[in-house]
């Protein structure tokens, strides 16, 4: 039987600076080469998400054997000015169409911090849904690191 992927995960608040991009990616590769991470789900609503979304693609060149997924909150359309992120690897997490789309950014992001053993979190202030997920990260015994 195969051993259980390890799985990262990410919550930050959208107003993140650039500057956060060479931590982030030292980071990453330490979770790469020593803990084994290979998987990495990440969302697609503030600049947070696409500054990680931006270094995975960067360390997908180095480590060809990883994979990461933009998980979704809703089914992308036409007229959604993220359209062109979708030729990426993109999931909608099973169950989610069930979900009223006024709670569907929250429901994706309990089922990420569900699949994930490491959370990378951005936080600058102690309210907001990144702060809230930060929280229960911590209260679910993840191994949390912040940025």
């Amino acid at each position: 039987m195969d051993e259980k992927m390890a799985i990262c995960t990410f919550f930050g608040h959208r107003d993140c600076p650039e500057s956060v991009k060479p931590q982030l990616q030292a980071l990453l590769r330490k979770f790469i080469e020593q803990n084994g991470v290979s998987r990495f789900y990440v969302g697609n609503q503030g600049r947070f998400d696409s500054i990680t979304r931006s270094v995975l693609r960067e360390l997908k060149k180095d480590y060809p054997s990883i994979d990461f997924c933009v998980v979704l909150a809703y089914m992308p359309g036409k007229a959604d000015p993220l359209h062109h992120l979708y030729s990426e690897e993109t999931m909608l997490p099973e169950g989610i169409e069930t979900v009223p789309k006024r709670f569907a950014i929250v429901w994706r992001n309990r089922w990420m911090l569900k699949q994930a053993d490491y959370v990378v979190t951005y936080i600058r202030r102690p309210y907001g849904g990144a702060a809230q997920f930060a929280k229960q990260a911590k209260r679910q015994g993840k191994q949390v690191y912040a940025l």
